[in-house]
């Protein structure tokens, strides 16, 4: 779940590294980017897709050269 800023940048990270486009959870084409609440945002509306086991990876980037990513297990 990447930080919903630029589908640009999503599509191109996640075609970088292999990832199919139906695993990358991407809701900036309904919202825009809302900052600080894109992962919550997002996490919400994917939850219902989501299974326990799941492993989800969150990375965020701020103003500057700050960022922030953890793998978690979903647990619901």
């Amino acid at each position: 779940m990447p930080h919903q800023a630029n589908l640009r940048i999503i599509d191109a990270t996640a075609n970088r590294i292999g990832l199919p486009k139906e695993k990358v959870m991407v809701n900036i084409q309904k919202y825009g980017n809302t900052t600080a609440a894109t992962i919550p945002l997002c996490l919400w509306e994917w939850e219902d897709k989501l299974k326990k086991g799941d492993k989800l990876v969150l990375a965020a980037f701020g103003g500057g050269f700050t960022w922030g990513a953890t793998l978690i297990d979903w647990a619901y």
